[in-house]
């Protein structure tokens, strides 16, 4: 496999996919099409999710396509924002906006909760599908933490702001190679990379 279409419209994603993969030699494409309908994305896991995300496109691209599905599970919420983390405040028309209403929602559901409670993971699971919508491969990682009670830090996107890893920082504060190599996206990639080989 020399190319593959990366089913997203965040080019963060694209770029943290590309980091990885690229260097098994594979080109990493990003859609680059917005004629193409997008999928309803109704499942109740991750892995529902991706898969949805992965054969849609496959078939309609005629290509190989890696797709995604990400985002945050609080063990305070019972798991939540989880699949509905990219929308979960349902407001905002750019990513920034969505992502910064996402961020306030979360913050105010959390206050009161202490520090001991506030226990959190992002979640990646990716999934290659081929033309005839054939699932390849599957992943999931993970990247542990807690929420903090404010944003901090300018680099990544969504909920990196309140993620609080162990070493005090927020996800947002690490440098792009620390972020790919610990967060769980970097964890899937890894065990994608190894499934590729």
């Amino acid at each position: 496999m020399q190319k593959l279409v990366i089913a997203t419209s965040n080019p963060h994603k694209v770029d943290e996919i590309s980091a990885v993969l690229g260097q098994l030699g594979v080109r990493c494409a990003p859609l680059g099409r917005t004629d193409i309908p997008e999928p309803v994305e109704d499942g109740a896991t991750f892995e529902e999710n991706a898969r949805i995300k992965a054969v849609a496109y496959a078939r309609a691209l005629g290509a190989m396509v890696l797709a995604d599905d990400s985002g945050l599970e609080v063990d305070a919420l019972g798991g939540a924002p989880g699949v509905h983390s990219a929308r979960y405040a349902g407001l905002g028309v750019t990513r920034a906006e969505r992502d910064a209403a996402n961020n306030a929602r979360l913050l105010e559901e959390l206050q009161g909760v202490p520090d001991s409670a506030r226990a959190a993971r992002f979640v990646c699971v990716l999934c290659i599908a081929d033309a005839s919508g054939v699932i390849h491969a599957e992943t999931r990682g993970h990247f542990e933490g807690r929420i903090g009670h404010r944003p901090r830090g300018s680099n990544g996107f969504g909920y990196d702001p309140l993620l609080v890893l162990a070493d005090g920082r927020t996800s947002a504060e690490l440098t792009e190679t620390e972020k790919n190599a610990r967060s769980h996206r970097g964890e899937a990639l890894r065990a994608l990379s190894k499934l590729l080989r």
